[in-house]
């Protein structure tokens, strides 16, 4: 099948790409995967630079012949969390990419699509950070800036490990309350204290970036029995609950039978005590709200936007999925 004409579905985030090049019909003509999108570290055009190379190579396994020219780009986009920055974002592409249309979104809304059989529902995502978006059919969406502390925002695998150093370090040094994170955070690198991995941290010999290590550590330490890692766990689940329930009022849903989806590491991994604190504590604010994880890869929701944008029928979006395995 010539490619031309087909539909570009881009899912980029922080770590990763991952780019489909999607016939009409819902059939992925070729795929790759690239490097991480973070404009914010290296700038918009390095940034589109690192998508290019992997829509370059989609093409190539698709039979493209040629630079590549589509019917329409649905690219779900980490850092594209202010709808300024989607318009940005979607002028780089387009000057970029050769498409009839572009459209941008932030990524959060790739795992709620994916998990949907229409766009109806509300997605937190809890993987590094922690987001949240919710749509309906008729377009309106609800969504957090879910650009940090500035933001309101807190969870996250960074958040979770940053809280469980502070309580640990405190613990310690007696500021604060007992609790088994002082003896099993610094364990984990195999060094013998608190102070001992403090300063690992402060001066790089323990990479800052491994403090994601820490928060299924902090999940085996709640599940032992500790108050503080406990506490941790229950506001986790206390602010996806926040977040979704809020979404849901924005689009007034919040007695209506829908989908609120899991993704993302954090959630996806599935703790037992995180999972049942969110079945206990949502329908008390959503009583008819259907909790569901969501395991398929993000760029099926990204081609599932493509074939909605294109009015594709029913029959597309099930052999587009049938190809990701949901």
């Amino acid at each position: 099948m010539n490619p031309n004409g087909s539909l570009l579905a881009i899912d980029a985030g922080n770590s990763k790409t991952d780019v489909a090049v999607v016939g009409p019909g819902g059939e992925v003509l070729g795929s790759a995967r690239g490097g991480g999108f973070q404009p914010p570290v290296v700038g918009v055009g390095a940034a589109v630079d690192v998508l290019a190379e992997a829509v370059a190579r989609a093409w190539a396994a698709a039979g493209g012949d040629g630079p590549p020219v589509f019917a329409h780009v649905s690219a779900c986009l980490a850092n594209a969390d202010l709808a300024v920055e989607e318009r940005q974002l979607e002028q780089a592409l387009s000057a970029r990419l050769r498409s009839r249309s572009v459209r941008v979104r932030n990524d959060t809304f790739a795992i709620l699509r994916a998990g949907v059989d229409e766009p109806r529902g509300v997605a937190v995502v809890c993987g590094a950070g922690i987001n949240c978006v919710g749509m309906v059919p008729d377009g309106r969406t609800a969504r957090f800036p879910a650009i940090g502390k500035i933001s309101g925002d807190w969870g996250g695998g960074g958040g979770l490990a940053e809280e469980a150093l502070w309580f640990a370090a405190r613990a310690e040094d007696g500021r604060g309350e007992p609790t088994a994170l002082a003896e099993v955070l610094p364990a984990h690198f195999d060094l013998p204290s608190m102070g001992a991995l403090i300063e690992a941290l402060h001066l790089g010999r323990v990479p800052f970036e491994r403090r994601h290590e820490l928060t299924p550590v902090l999940f085996r330490t709640s599940a032992a029995g500790d108050a503080i890692a406990r506490s941790l766990v229950r506001r986790l689940a206390e602010e996806v609950v926040a977040l979704s329930t809020v979404a849901l009022g924005r689009l007034g849903l919040l007695d209506e039978e829908v989908p609120v989806l899991l993704g993302g590491s954090v959630l996806a991994a599935r703790h037992p005590e995180l999972d049942a604190l969110i079945a206990e504590l949502l329908p008390v604010r959503a009583p008819k709200a259907v909790i569901g994880v969501v395991t398929a890869p993000p760029v099926l929701g990204a081609g599932l936007f493509a074939l909605d944008e294109r009015g594709a029928g029913p029959g597309a979006a099930e052999r587009l999925r049938e190809h990701y395995g949901a």
